[in-house]
């Protein structure tokens, strides 16, 4: 299977109205996205943000859990924080992944794709289980990401479907990031008919 790795952007995503915006680093999506990543096998789960001090608030989440009394009381978050890397830009983090191959990078959304320009769920998984570059799936918070992110990317995956009557579609990061993984790189034997 290739290396994989996940990206939350923080800016540049969009706001409610449509405008490119930063977005704040919440300590859930820190601990609940690293410990996805951990379960589905990610390399590497990096925090996208331009602010130093939003950066630096992620240090230390990490040096709590990591190295200090969290750490120690709780040595399950040691593994998922150990995968955290926090930089300033998404090309910080296609640099860090990048060693002999650059990494593909994939985008996902709520929305504003129509099923002709995305790839299934299903094409992506089957993609990710063969030999290539690695893949760096990027995921915004806010609205989400920016146009010209999505322009740069290798693909873009299909929006979680609602079932909603009201097509309601407005999962938290941290839901869809786990929703995607599992699609993605789920047990396919657990799940098949007997």
């Amino acid at each position: 299977m290739r290396r994989i790795a996940l990206a939350l952007v923080h800016y540049p995503v969009l706001d409610r109205q449509g405008a490119t915006v930063t977005t704040a680093i919440t300590n859930l999506d820190v601990h609940d996205i690293a410990r996805s990543a951990l379960t589905y096998g990610l390399c590497k789960f990096y925090l996208i943000h331009p602010i130093a001090a939003q950066r630096q608030l992620v240090e230390r989440i990490k040096a709590h859990w990591i190295d200090g009394s969290g750490g120690r009381r709780i040595p399950d978050r040691v593994g998922p924080m150990r995968l955290v890397q926090v930089v300033p830009r998404l090309e910080d983090a296609v640099l860090r992944m990048s060693d002999e191959t650059a990494p593909l990078l994939w985008t996902t959304s709520a929305g504003g794709a129509t099923q002709e320009q995305c790839l299934s769920h299903y094409r992506a998984a089957r993609l990710l289980q063969e030999p290539g570059p690695p893949v760096l799936l990027a995921f915004g918070t806010g609205w989400g990401l920016s146009q010209p992110i999505h322009q740069r990317a290798t693909n873009r995956l299909l929006p979680i479907r609602s079932v909603h009557a009201e097509n309601y579609n407005h999962l938290s990061v941290r839901a869809a990031v786990a929703i995607l993984l599992d699609r993605l790189l789920g047990d396919r034997e657990s799940s098949a008919p007997e």
